[in-house]
């Protein structure tokens, strides 16, 4: 078995860096400096929007069922729950969470429901921050 041997710069011509030519000119017979340079862009992607869940204020429903809601729904421990419980009957109206619309629906839900379902004539809306 015989092995023929060249050097790549015999048989390739000059080695050069990748993505440049041989040529100082580009297609259009000037200089084309940046090609073959991928530039990486990133999407710019915008947040969406969040939610502002509200707990309303009114004269039934109870004061201790209110502290249970928030702690049950919001993650509240209890001195938080019954701070924002008492911002509600003071003042009609708090917020208790800030949400992505989904979340924000969600919960709106499930307080409603479970008010609903103790009887309760609780209101809890959503808006937008």
């Amino acid at each position: 078995m015989t092995y023929l041997c060249h050097r790549a710069s015999e048989t390739f011509g000059p080695a050069l860096p990748l993505g440049m030519s041989g040529s100082d000119t580009g297609p259009g017979g000037g200089d084309d400096s940046d090609a073959g340079v991928v530039v990486d862009t990133k999407p710019k992607t915008k947040r969406p929007p969040l939610y502002k869940v509200l707990l309303l204020n009114d004269d039934y429903t109870p004061m201790e069922f209110v502290v249970h809601v928030l702690e049950r729904f919001f993650g509240m421990n209890h001195a938080q729950a019954f701070e924002i419980m008492l911002t509600v009957h003071k003042k009609g109206v708090a917020v208790v969470g800030v949400f992505s619309h989904e979340i924000a629906e969600t919960k709106v839900g499930q307080v409603m429901d479970f008010a609903r379902r103790h009887q309760h004539p609780l209101q809890c809306t959503m808006e937008k921050e």
